[in-house]
């Protein structure tokens, strides 16, 4: 997969949505750092997406089957079968790649795994997948309708996951979790790689403060747990002794910043 140093590759990634979560935002900062480094890369997406000049300049953006997007009023009723939409989504948009452009050196997937079968139609590119975190553990399985529903979804998600050249997840405890979910990889030795998602630090203001901050911002929705950092804040502020060496427990304080 990797390349002289000094020569330039054609790049496609797919992407089932291009929303405000932090998934989103890796992706697009991974394209935009690929293109200026001098690498053509061409991103599809599947729903609409909100346009920056820097990624009108950067990436040839490519938008498939984005009518089959379950968040209009008139798509209500998709709502409730959301993954298999975006699965659906991906595995046309993949098609579509595949038939009308040219090879590509290397393809980077990006949360629905279901194409991964589709894109290893052509031999010669390397397809990465990035690995968020499982689907089949994000997803709800409380009712019964839910479990015959997520049932044969999370089954491809397992099949399909490891036929890719190389997989990465975004942490060292997504790597875990991933071990944990998809144990006969992982009995086979197949390990995923860790790519942190970048931060660009140079933007940021030195501290004006010495007091403590716990900041958490998230999309106010059930999954991202918010309550977590609250009853984890408040059991820190029970906490007796030097809990953390030079702060002063008392004087911390939380920052929720939700979009």
């Amino acid at each position: 997969m990797v390349k002289a140093r000094n020569s330039k590759m054609n790049i496609a990634i797919i992407h089932p949505d291009l929303g405000i979560g932090g998934a989103e935002r890796l992706i697009v900062d991974a394209a935009v750092e690929l293109s200026s480094l001098g690498h053509k890369c061409s991103y599809f997406y599947c729903t609409p997406m909100i346009m920056t000049n820097t990624l009108r300049r950067l990436l040839y953006l490519s938008g498939y089957c984005i009518w089959l997007f379950p968040s209009s009023a008139y798509f209500l009723l998709l709502s409730c079968i959301m993954s298999l939409c975006a699965s659906l989504r991906c595995i046309f948009a993949s098609f579509c790649m595949l038939i009308t452009w040219p090879l590509f050196d290397d393809i980077l997937a990006d949360q629905v795994s279901a194409v991964i079968p589709i894109l290893k139609l052509k031999k010669s590119p390397k397809v990465v997948f990035y690995c968020h975190f499982p689907d089949l553990l994000l997803a709800e399985h409380t009712t019964i309708f839910r479990r015959i529903y997520r049932k044969p979804i999370d089954i491809i998600e397992e099949l399909t996951t490891g036929m890719v050249d190389l997989i990465l997840v975004n942490s060292c405890f997504t790597g875990s979790t991933f071990a944990c979910t998809f144990k006969h990889f992982n009995s086979h030795g197949f390990q995923p790689a860790i790519l942190y998602p970048a931060v660009n630090v140079d933007q940021f203001e030195e501290p004006h403060s010495s007091k403590l901050n716990f900041l958490s911002i998230n999309r106010f929705e059930r999954k991202k747990n918010i309550e977590l950092a609250i009853s984890a804040f408040a059991m820190l502020c029970t906490l007796e002794g030097d809990v953390l060496t030079g702060c002063d427990i008392s004087d911390a304080s939380l920052t929720l910043a939700a979009v």
